[in-house]
C-alpha cells in the first residue's frame, strides 16, 4: 500500500511514517516545514518528502492518505484529497487499524510526563526482553528513535488528548483501546480546542470507557480532576499511586531532589530506584511505568533495575552545552504546572547556585493568555526569568510583571543572547524551555556564547 501523509514531519506523524514503513509500506509526505532531525530520519527510510501541501503532491496516487491534526479545511492539498474523492483517515484511526489491533496496548495519558512515562515504559519492556513496539512524542535517549513496530504483541504509545484530525474532534487516545492505562495527572490545557476543564475531564471519561474490565489503569490518588474523571464511571481495577501518602503504589524519598527513592507495593519495599533524574513528577512517572510493567508480569525489582540505566529523553533537562560556567539545559516544558516542577527539581539539584529560565511562549494554551498569574508564579525558583515576546502574541507579556519581580521582556532573540552574555562568568543554570525551535536559539548560544 502507498500511504501519503500530511503532516509527515510532526513526531507524531513522523514515527507513524517511521511504523508504516518498517511494516512494509510505500511512504510519501509532505510538510510546511522539512528540516532536520525529522527529515533525516525520514529520508534514511527511504520516505519521500515533499515541501509544502499542494495539490500536485497527489499526482503519485496514493491508496491512503494519513491526514495531521494541524491540518485544516482551506489547506490546497487537504481540498485536493476532497475533491479527487481520495480514500483518508486520521493518525490515531491508521494505528487502531494497521498497528493495534490485536496487540497489548500500554498508554500514557496525562497533561504532563506522557513521553517521560512512555520512555520509561518502553524502556523497562526492552530491558527484559519484551521487544515492545512503540509511539512517543520525543526521542528516548534509550532508543534513539522515537517509533517501531517492535516483535511482540505489546506496544507502548504516549496517548495524546488532543484532537485527531479536522473530520474527527475526539481526543486521539479514544482510538488506542489500551489494557494497561495510565492517567499521569490532568489539567486545563489547549484552550484553543477545550472550552475549560470540565471538557477535558469529559474526554479523560471517554478513554477510561474503553479500557477493559481485566485491564488495569494506574492513577495519582491525589490528583482530584484525574479521580474526578474515575468518577465519572469506571469499569477497570484502578491502582493508585502516592508520595507521603497512603496508597497501592508508594514512593518514600531518599535523596531531596528524588534522585533515589524506596519504591513500595502494598506497604512492602520492592526495592530502591537511584537514577539520573530529578524532581517528585519524574517520581510519580516511574512509579506509574513500575506498576504498569507489573501488569504484563514484570516484577518491580526488574523494573527498578531498568530504570537505573534510564537515560531519559531528548529536551527533557537535556544538557545540551557547558559554556563559561553556565550549564545549558533544553527543555520541553510548555505549562505552568510543568515549568514549576521542573525548576523544583533543578532548584533542589543545585541548590542556591544561579538559576535563568528562558521561555517561549509557544503552545496554544500560552500564547492565548490563559495562565498569566500562574506562569509569573511558575518563575518564582528562578533567579531571574527572560520571556521572549514574538511579534505575532495575542497578548502583552509585560502583564506577568505585575505578578513576579524576577521577569524580563524580550522582542529578539539577538537581545536574549546578549543578556545571557552577560550572566557568564559565574556558576550558574541557563534552563531553555519551548515546545518548538524557539528561533534558532540553541545553535546561537553555543557558537555566540563561546
Amino acid at each position: 500500500m502507498h500511504i501519503h501523509i500530511l503532516g509527515i514531519c510532526g513526531t507524531f506523524m513522523g514515527g507513524l511514517a517511521l511504523i508504516a514503513r518498517e511494516l512494509g509500506h510505500t511512504v510519501s509526505g509532505s510538510d510546511q516545514n522539512v528540516y532536520p532531525p525529522m527529515s533525516t530520519q525520514l529520508t534514511e527510510q527511504g520516505i519521500q518528502l515533499m515541501q509544502g501541501y499542494k495539490a500536485d503532491n497527489l499526482t503519485i496516487k496514493p491508496d491512503l492518505v494519513v491526514i495531521g491534526n494541524a491540518m485544516s479545511r482551506g489547506n490546497p492539498e487537504v481540498e485536493a484529497v476532497l475533491n479527487l474523492g481520495l480514500n483518508y483517515t486520521s493518525g490515531p484511526q491508521w494505528l487502531s487499524d494497521y498497528v493495534l489491533q490485536d496487540k497489548w496496548v500500554l498508554a500514557v495519558a496525562g497533561t504532563h510526563g506522557k513521553t517521560t512515562t512512555s520512555s520509561m515504559l518502553a524502556w523497562i519492556l526492552e530491558y527484559q526482553g519484551f521487544k515492545p513496539g512503540f509511539l512517543i512524542g520525543g526521542i528516548p535517549m534509550n532508543f534513539g528513535l522515537s517509533a517501531r513496530a517492535g516483535e511482540t504483541d505489546f506496544f507502548v504509545i504516549e496517548a495524546d488528548e488532543y484532537d485527531s484530525a479536522f473530520f474527527d474532534k475526539r481526543s486521539k487516545f479514544v482510538h488506542y483501546r489500551p489494557r494497561t492505562a495510565i492517567l499521569n495527572n490532568l489539567e486545563f490545557d489547549h484552550a484553543d480546542i477545550f472550552d475549560d476543564l470540565q471538557a477535558i475531564k469529559r474526554q479523560f471519561h471517554h478513554l477510561v470507557r474503553t479500557i477493559p474490565g481485566q485491564g488495569l489503569i494506574i492513577a495519582p490518588v491525589a490528583d482530584a480532576n484525574v479521580q474526578d474523571a474515575l468518577a465519572m464511571g469506571c469499569w477497570t481495577p484502578v491502582q493508585q499511586t502516592a508520595i507521603g501518602q497512603q496508597a497501592e503504589w508508594q514512593a518514600e524519598l531518599i535523596k531531596g531532589d528524588a534522585s533515589q527513592f524506596d519504591v513500595l507495593f502494598a506497604n512492602e519495599k520492592q526495592g530502591q530506584v537511584g537514577w539520573a533524574l530529578t524532581g517528585r513528577h519524574n517520581v510519580y512517572n516511574g512509579l506509574a511505568a513500575i506498576a504498569a510493567a507489573r501488569h504484563i508480569g514484570i516484577l518491580p525489582v526488574d523494573s527498578i533495575a531498568a530504570l537505573a540505566q534510564f537515560k531519559n529523553v531528548k529536551r527533557r533537562m537535556e544538557v545540551i552545552a557547558n559554556i563559561r560556567g553556565a550549564t545549558i539545559y533544553d527543555d520541553f516544558a510548555h505549562h505552568p504546572t510543568a515549568i514549576k516542577m521542573t525548576l523544583e527539581g533543578l532548584r533542589k539539584q543545585v541548590g542556591s547556585e544561579k538559576i535563568i529560565a528562558v521561555v517561549e511562549p509557544r503552545s496554544n494554551t500560552m500564547r492565548m493568555g490563559v495562565y498569566r498569574k500562574d506562569l509569573a508564579d511558575a518563575f518564582n525558583l528562578a533567579d531571574r526569568t527572560i520571556i521572549y515576546q514574538p511579534e505575532n502574541l495575542a497578548w502583552d507579556l509585560a502583564e506577568l510583571k505585575d505578578y513576579a519581580e524576577n521577569i524580563q521582556i524580550c522582542t529578539s532573540i539577538d537581545e536574549i543572547i546578549a543578556q545571557l552574555q552577560q550572566e557568564l562568568g559565574v556558576k550558574s543554570h541557563f534552563l531553555m524551555m519551548s515546545n518548538g525551535g524557539f528561533g534558532g536559539i540553541y545553535q546561537r548560544m553555543k557558537h555566540e556564547l563561546q
